[in-house]
């Protein structure tokens, strides 16, 4: 008996560049498949050079307040110093600066360092933090900011924005990306969204999601990609800034209360299950998921082709499925009706629930639905 607990049976893409190990962990604990797809790579400052001078300015004349705009670029940026014999003489002159933080996993990175940032804005948004500053008066302050290299808060429009209200700004260029230069996993992964093999899909920055659709319209598919978010494929999000490029494109998006790993995990946990459709079938309550049905809360793992053809007739339950139609959901699409034949008898098999697919004669197969009105099929 293979009794159905959390994620059984779902598929979740993961596009994450950094920490993917530590989330595919946190989501096949609880049972889901995962496949990973980074959509980005992280890449060092081009010069580290001007980034040493930096440092050296800063450690020599601390600034009025230091803006921490990611956690991975912080670090970073501490790495970056302890390897140049600085990290002690940077760590004071932050600490006598006031330290703003542009979210929860930036705090995390500066409090790792010993440090204590003075105020991060639940939204995660650099807006928040310059609105901040700006309310407060900036004429004459000396205000570091660290510079990624791209991303939806265009830090760099936020440091033009405090020099015209006559601030002393100075960008502190840590680190940035790239897409990644295998495109055959995130290819693949594009494929899986366009033809719902995955149920979710998670990104933790604004760039993998932009990187991922941008992908998709390159090869053709971004049609079937925004279809498949919109209607059946979940956006997980670690946050309201990695939604951004997700919500420009009217795609639905979700994220946990907290910016965080493990909170996005316990929320594609709960989400997910919501979000499966129950069909009640001769009888059984059937559950269709990425990687298999669940019958009766056992999970039964089915074929390549027979779940093909399971997420075909439950696209329409109760409704006659022709023929050409499953055949054409088949892997391969190729072959005669006899195929589909084959695959029926395998999918009522590994389903053991056999009554729950019916046979209409001369026309196709249905799922047999409790209360269905089969006089909307005319039978």
């Amino acid at each position: 008996m293979n009794t159905v607990t959390s994620l059984d049976g779902f598929t979740v893409g993961i596009t994450a560049s950094r920490r993917a190990e530590e989330l595919a962990t946190l989501l096949t604990r609880r049972g889901a498949a995962v496949v990973h797809a980074p959509a980005i790579r992280i890449v060092p400052s081009a010069d580290d050079r001007e980034l040493e001078r930096v440092t050296c300015e800063i450690v020599a004349d601390p600034p009025d307040v230091v803006v921490a705009t990611t956690g991975i670029g912080f670090r970073g940026w501490m790495a970056a110093a302890e390897g140049w014999g600085q990290a002690e003489e940077l760590g004071r002159a932050l600490g006598s600066s006031r330290l703003l933080a542009r979210g929860p996993k930036v705090g995390g990175a500066i409090r790792a360092a010993g440090l204590e940032e003075e105020w991060s804005p639940d939204s995660e948004s650099c807006a928040e933090v310059l609105d901040r500053l700006l309310a407060e008066g900036v004429e004459g302050r000396r205000i570091a900011i660290q510079l990624p290299a791209a991303g939806p808060d265009r830090v760099e429009d936020a440091c033009d924005v405090l020099r015209r209200a006559g601030a002393e700004v100075v960008g502190v260029p840590v680190y940035g990306w790239t897409p990644s230069e295998d495109r055959a996993p995130m290819d693949r992964m594009i494929e899986l969204v366009a033809t719902g093999g995955l149920d979710a899909v998670t990104f933790t920055s604004a760039p993998a999601a932009s990187t991922l659709l941008k992908r998709a319209e390159e090869t053709g598919m971004i049609e079937m990609v925004l279809h498949s978010f919109r209607h059946r494929v979940l956006a997980a999000c670690v946050g309201s800034v990695s939604a951004g490029p997700l919500r420009e494109l009217a795609i639905p998006v979700t994220f946990p209360e907290r910016s965080r790993l493990g909170a996005l995990a316990r929320h594609i946990e709960d989400e997910l299950p919501s979000r499966a459709d129950t069909i009640h079938a001769a009888g059984h309550e059937l559950s269709i998921r990425g990687g298999c049905v669940v019958v009766d809360g056992e999970a039964r793992q089915l074929p390549p082709a027979a779940m093909s053809l399971m997420r075909a007739l439950g696209s329409q339950p109760g409704r006659v499925v022709p023929r050409e139609d499953l055949l054409a959901a088949l892997p391969g699409g190729g072959g005669d009706t006899h195929a589909v034949e084959m695959a029926v008898a395998r999918l009522r098999a590994s389903l053991k629930a056999p009554k729950a697919i019916q046979t209409v004669v001369k026309r196709g197969y249905r799922l047999a639905v409790d209360h269905f009105d089969a006089r909307v099929e005319g039978l």
